[in-house]
């Protein structure tokens, strides 16, 4: 039992009981009051694929601690007692995959079916429509993997003529390395540049529908991350600038609500309008353009009308409600900063690390390890976090981009009133970002994370596959995340400590 690291598997087992308690106190707050006690399935789905997106990005440290449990082997296959990372890793991933194409998709159509129906009636329909998608999807990935379904791995064929094994080692020196060497070079290193050749195999199907959910994901973590990790604490700081300053009279109270309800009226007459449009069945270009304004409308209404219940506290404990409201705002103003210097060195780390051949500096590698030196686990823990922060700049930024998208809208998430549809849907993207996430983090901290069972999967082989090998070899992930993250940093910092308000510029059809 000398390299089984007992503490490592108490604290994996610790941190799942957590993480599931935690995704349940989200869920419980953050349901909408019409699904209380009801729609359990959708919420059973909901908790899992949380906890299994947290999980996973938590796994890359516990990685990184198992292959230190062995650190005394002689080599790495000696130490049999550890986690089975390998295995772990490959769970996680069937499990996410079924999660994003399967369990979510048919949740939210068993979910958003016609309660007039029967459960029998609704769970028939929710599978036709899986069963429809899949079939789609299947024929669109056979397709691809048997076009283009290859990996191609530069090689080089070396060679070095044969020479009489010597007497003496003597001749051996820095500047003399080979034997019969002129040149002071093996041979092999003289090696013409025709010796360089491509050597193409198929890939398996899993592997490449990974490799292609990857490359989905992190399409998305590009968007969602470059926005997030500057809005994540950006929005924490100018929160607290926007924070009301003090308690209002009952006067001015009166008064503001009564704006705020003549807004809410107009916005109400509004909808109900837009909602007529739909049932006559004219649901043309104008009418998504003006429902998409009617809600960004009705969420900056909610915003204005609990900063109002912020200004005036009521009830019998008002100045306890005030002081809470101080207090929290403070948080923010300290976690806003705490989170402003870790965006920092996250991109200041993807820049000198990624983007920059040869890298100047290992950097975190390096401040990891040294915190390993101090004390065993205290970097993995700051590993951990740098993770797990990377994850929650991805949310913030769903959050932040979801009601900006052209195409699409990504449902919002609100304490207290979110559906079960938005809910899933925002967890199939966390999911679909996570894996990305995971080989973003791995190639980022390829130095302090290496001989691990993450890296032996996050290889050369998806780096390699045809078609999607250039996106890896040019870094355009990297670039991109950096250049949002630059772009979302001055406009907020510009732009952001303004207070939105409704404007009210959607436009009624005639």
């Amino acid at each position: 039992m000398g390299d089984f690291n007992l503490a490592l598997v108490i604290v994996a087992v610790v941190v799942c009981v957590l993480v599931l308690l935690v995704n349940v106190y989200l869920l419980v707050n953050y349901q909408h009051p019409d699904d209380v006690n009801q729609a359990y399935f959708p919420k059973l789905v909901v908790v899992f694929g949380l906890s299994v997106a947290a999980i996973s990005i938590l796994m890359l440290p516990a990685d990184v601690a198992n292959r230190q449990a062995c650190q005394h082997a002689i080599y790495n296959g000696a130490c049999t007692l550890t986690l089975p990372m390998k295995t772990l890793w490959l769970a996680v991933y069937v499990v996410d995959a079924v999660l994003v194409f399967l369990v979510i998709p048919f949740a939210m159509f068993y979910y958003e079916g016609d309660q007039d129906k029967t459960i029998g009636k609704r769970l028939k329909s929710a599978m036709m429509w899986v069963v429809t998608s899949a079939v789609v999807c299947g024929l669109v990935l056979g397709i691809l993997y048997a076009l283009v379904g290859k990996v191609d791995f530069t090689v080089r064929h070396l060679s070095s003529s044969a020479t009489t094994f010597p007497n003496s080692w003597s001749t051996f020196s820095s500047s003399q390395p080979c034997l019969g060497s002129t040149n002071h070079l093996c041979d092999a290193y003289g090696a013409p540049a025709s010796s360089e050749t491509t050597w193409t195999m198929r890939t398996s199907f899993p592997e490449y529908v990974v490799a292609l959910a990857t490359i989905v994901g992190s399409v998305l973590f590009t968007i969602f991350g470059g926005v997030g990790i500057a809005c994540l604490p950006l929005g924490l700081i100018f929160s607290f600038i926007r924070r009301p300053k003090a308690v209002i009279t009952r006067s001015q109270y009166i008064k503001e609500a009564t704006e705020l309800a003549k807004k809410a009226k107009e916005l109400k007459k509004g909808l109900e309008a837009l909602h007529q449009e739909e049932r006559s069945g004219s649901k043309g270009r104008k009418w998504r353009k003006n429902m998409k304004a009617a809600e960004k409308e009705m969420l900056l209404l909610e915003d204005d009308v609990k900063g109002l219940e912020e200004m005036y506290p009521q009830g019998e404990q008002a100045e306890t409600l005030w002081a809470l409201t101080v207090l929290g705002y403070m948080g923010k103003l300290v976690l806003g900063i705490i989170g402003l210097i870790v965006s920092v060195a996250w991109i200041a780390h993807i820049v000198i690390y990624l983007l920059i051949d040869p890298p100047i500096s290992p950097f975190l590698n390096e401040v990891f390890i040294k915190l390993d030196s101090v004390w065993g686990l205290l970097g993995t823990a700051a590993f951990a976090f740098f993770c797990f922060y990377l994850l929650l700049a991805v949310i913030a930024g769903e959050m932040m981009v979801g009601m900006k998208l052209v195409f699409i809208t990504i449902h919002p998430m609100k304490w207290g009133g979110t559906l079960m549809n938005s809910f899933l849907f925002n967890v199939g993207l966390i999911l679909l970002c996570s894996i990305s996430v995971i080989q973003f983090c791995a190639t980022a901290f390829a130095y302090y994370s290496q001989a691990t069972a993450a890296q032996e999967i996050f290889g050369h082989t998806l780096q390699s596959l045809r078609g999607i090998k250039y996106l890896y070899k040019y870094n355009v992930f990297q670039y991109g995340f950096v250049f949002l993250a630059i772009i979302t940093l001055v406009g907020y910092a510009a732009f952001g400590w303004k207070k939105r308000k409704p404007t009210g510029r959607f436009q009624l059809s005639s």
